[in-house]
């Protein structure tokens, strides 16, 4: 009979899925959505390329595709702008700032466009002195650029480790992940 038991038991532990995370409420599910990079790169000459280059303009475009195709209705609802998005300094008060001639209106501005359409919006940034691409990082920074991001409504960082060594790293997805409940914005 304990043996009967035994394999009953095994065999009721085999169907047993465990998943472990943390219960904090973000990324129940991968997050899905549009991110520029992989089509667009670094495309930053909107004079030669106004239709391909990083900036306000492609992101209402990919928005409102994302809306009439129907990719929002089935789940898909971040747009994300990857590296390049960047002015190449901060503004005076040590704040990131987006580069004014690819995005006139401003991250606010653009935060609340794509939030009004049923989408969220994701920016990238980085652990480093300086994004992959040589853009103002986050090292140094983290509280303030956290609350502008907080600011600005953005609700998903992609947060990169160019430009860094793996304690750096550690210690900035860290302050970013504490730093999300104290501004109450759910990055992801």
């Amino acid at each position: 009979m304990k043996l009967i038991f035994c394999i009953f038991l095994i065999l009721c532990c085999d169907q047993l899925k465990f998943v472990l995370g943390l219960n904090n409420g973000l990324a129940r599910t991968p997050p899905m959505g549009w991110l520029s990079w992989e089509r667009f790169g670094c495309e930053q000459d909107c004079d030669v390329d106004p239709d391909n280059c990083i900036g306000e303009r492609l992101l209402r475009r990919m928005a409102d595709a994302m809306v009439s195709e129907g990719f929002r209705d089935v789940g898909y609802e971040y747009i994300t702008v990857d590296d390049c998005w960047l002015a190449s300094q901060r503004d005076s008060r040590g704040r990131v700032q987006p580069d004014a001639v690819r995005f006139p209106s401003g991250m606010k501005n653009l935060s609340d466009y794509i939030h009004s359409k049923g989408l969220k919006l994701g920016v990238y940034a980085d652990v480093g002195r300086h994004t992959c691409a040589g853009f103002p990082g986050s090292q140094g920074y983290y509280e303030l650029d956290a609350q502008t991001f907080a600011d600005w409504g953005i609700d998903m960082v992609k947060f990169d480790g160019c430009n860094t060594d793996v304690a750096g790293l550690n210690y900035g997805q860290s302050v970013l992940a504490s730093l999300r409940i104290a501004f109450q914005r759910p990055f992801q």
